[in-house]
């Protein structure tokens, strides 16, 4: 067996988005790889006959592949690929051949639905204004640079590439596309962002999601319409403050499932499922009873593009979705009447799924602390599993890996906490060993039952490592995840340091003298928090974090509003938002501090980073700083994976150095 290294990372396989076909004899997935000579990462659609559970590669090109969907008589596959730079739709015959480029749209196309008649397929897409979708836009061959003029407070984005800046002047639009001819139909209009959501089993009505408001920059809604194919007459479905999507028709047209959350908290609020009565016309909160979040809120690091149904109904119109409980998701069962059972165990993560027709089956990607996930087939009925993938087996076969300890503890003011320890990995008794923290971002995400090779990297370099699910965590109350909010750096230090606390007092092998701590995005905001506000703690590695709220108001993608919602503070106090700036306790850090920071990371710019850097230099604090050219806030997760080796490299060579 061998210890677990950085270049694992190459090693593992990303098994996920399975789905039955119409009729549940077979199967698809995708499986992700990264190439490690080119830099990049590749997916291929693989196909399970589920009788012989033979298991083939139908795909082998190098590129990325998304949103498989099986034609509605089982007989065509269409996907999303970049073969050709843009996302475009392309069809593959299930008895052979190639795949059939179906679009060619300039803009490529981000999401699609197999008309129930099988001739055609509606798409959306973004279009420039003045054209019509399908229209050819002009090359600007010259490429001279161009002033970029900024009329609205949304105007960048994370994770968009380039400068971040969001394209002008276009606009989200669906139509539809005939598969013998391949012609392109407009079906919506205005210069809205037009979102496909979903269809109705006989083809009549789209369910389409659409802000038509003036003052798009204070509008943090999507509202959900019903539209007639043939009118284009509009219903209302639902129309308030809050995200809204994921529509699924029930078999027989007369329910729609949709999942969302309202505004009540922010964007802290649990996501719930809903039912719309088409007869009635009127809106069920069929999880109104359910104290948990529904759909998945785990953090990870190898899953890639997993991607799950919000909720799958069956032919008996009853119900499946996804729940974030208590570090595990979960598949749940659900009936229009109210009735809701877990469907699957604890203590893992179901990070993709689909159900058979009966309701009886379900085909789910599954992982675990010790597990990086694989596909199995559930009897959901007796509870049995029959695993489909192998991929990972010769890994688990030649790693070594730690299998952590569930922990829970009570702090003062009445919250229980809860989260996870793992011993180093060739631990043994009678020894000391140094302890690192992790802390998640979000803040409302969750630490979960599932496979993260950062973490298992840590204990395989002889740490302890302990991550907690804090309040602000997902995965527990609804008064829980709010907790943080207004509040950084109070309840939830508290938390943390109590969790630190409950490890030194009820495990002898950790030693007090030689602890760390690190996290990122949120995690690195309490990072820099921690180390202001305490000595104890003997190395800190700060990732693409918060240091000054202040200027987060103004830089971030998302500043404006996430200071008044998660710190209940906007530019009229700027004395609160410097409270829980990490940049005012500076002078009080002590702590050897290594600062990581993605040059294109929109959402926590990097002049976050560069404000604590220069000035904890000026005041002679020992602080390290690198800087990830070409990467976003998303670098641990999906970033370049030189750079990702690189950035676990540095975290561990700082702490080698420190502990």
């Amino acid at each position: 067996m061998t210890t677990l290294t950085t270049d694992h990372l190459f090693e593992l396989h990303s098994v996920t988005n399975p789905l039955y076909s119409p009729s549940n004899e077979e199967a698809l997935f995708i499986r992700t790889k990264i190439d490690k000579e080119d830099n990049k990462y590749y997916s291929n659609l693989f196909h399970i006959h589920l009788e012989t559970k033979e298991v083939t590669q139908w795909t082998f090109g190098k590129e990325r592949i998304s949103n498989v969907k099986w034609s509605p008589d089982g007989k065509r596959v269409a996907f999303l690929s970049n073969r050709n730079e843009k996302n475009q739709l392309y069809i593959l015959n299930k008895f052979g051949g190639e795949a059939k480029q179906i679009t060619t749209l300039s803009s490529g196309v981000s999401n699609y639905l197999w008309s129930p008649c099988g001739k055609k397929v509606w798409v959306s897409s973004s279009v420039k204004e003045g054209l019509a979708l399908g229209d050819k836009e002009e090359k600007d061959e010259k490429k001279l640079p161009k002033a970029y003029v900024v009329g609205e407070m949304k105007y960048k984005m994370d994770g968009l590439g380039g400068d971040g800046l969001r394209p002008q002047e276009r606009f989200s639009q669906i139509g539809y596309i005939t598969l013998e001819d391949q012609k392109v139909t407009q079906f919506t209009e205005g210069n809205y962002n037009h979102s496909l959501v979903g269809i109705s089993h006989d083809g009549s009505q789209l369910v389409i999601g659409v802000n038509r408001s003036d003052n798009y920059d204070y509008e943090f809604k999507q509202p959900l319409y019903l539209v007639n194919v043939y009118t284009k007459e509009e219903c209302e479905i639902i129309n308030q403050n809050g995200y809204f999507g994921g529509a699924v028709f029930s078999r027989d047209d007369k329910y729609i499932a949709f999942v969302g959350s309202d505004s009540t908290f922010k964007n802290a609020t649990h996501s719930q499922v809903y039912i719309y009565h088409m007869d009635e016309g009127y809106v069920q909160n069929l999880t109104s009873e359910l104290d948990a979040p529904v759909g998945d809120y785990a953090v990870a690091d190898i899953q890639q593009g997993a991607n799950a149904p919000s909720v799958v109904w069956t032919n008996n119109n009853d119900l499946y979705f996804q729940l974030s409980t208590m570090g595990d998701i979960r598949l749940y069962f659900a009936t229009i009447e109210g009735a809701i059972y877990p469907a699957s165990p604890e203590n893992e993560h179901i990070y993709g799924y689909s159900i058979s027709n009966d309701g009886n089956r379900a085909l789910a990607a599954v992982s675990n602390p010790t597990f990086p996930g694989e596909i199995f087939e559930l009897d959901i009925t007796t509870g049995e599993r029959t695993q489909l993938t192998f991929f990972n087996e010769e890994f688990l076969k030649n790693v070594t890996l730690s299998e952590p300890e569930a922990i829970s503890f009570n702090v003062e003011d009445g919250f229980d906490v809860h989260g996870w320890l793992m011993k180093p990995v060739h631990f043994e008794e009678g020894k000391k060993y140094p302890l690192i923290l992790e802390i998640h971002g979000g803040p409302h995400a969750m630490y979960a039952n599932t496979f993260f090779h950062e973490l298992q990297l840590l204990a395989a370099k002889g740490y302890g490592v302990l991550y907690l699910n804090p309040r602000g965590s997902h995965g527990y109350s609804q008064a829980f995840v709010d907790g943080c909010r207004g509040d950084y750096g109070g309840g939830d230090y508290n938390d943390l340091m109590a969790g630190v606390d409950y490890a030194l007092a009820n495990y002898d092998w950790i030693d007090e003298k030689r602890l760390g701590v690190t996290g990122g995005s949120y995690g690195g905001f309490m990072t820099n928090w921690i180390v202001g506000h305490t000595n104890r703690f003997k190395a800190a590695v700060t990732q693409r974090s918060i240091t000054n709220w202040i200027s987060f108001f103004g830089v971030s993608d998302i500043g404006y509003y996430f200071n008044e919602w998660q710190m209940k503070a906007d530019m009229t106090n700027v004395d609160k938002l410097w409270h829980h700036s990490p940049l005012k306790y500076a002078a009080n850090v002590n702590t050897p501090l290594l600062i990581l920071h993605s040059e294109k990371d929109f959402r926590c710019p990097i002049e976050q980073a560069e404000q604590f850097y220069i000035t904890l230099k000026s005041f002679g604090k020992e602080v390290g700083f690198v800087r990830f050219p070409d990467s976003d806030h998303n670098l641990s997760r999906t970033g370049h994976p030189n750079l990702r080796v690189e950035r676990l490299n540095q975290i561990t060579g700082w702490f080698e150095k420190y502990l």
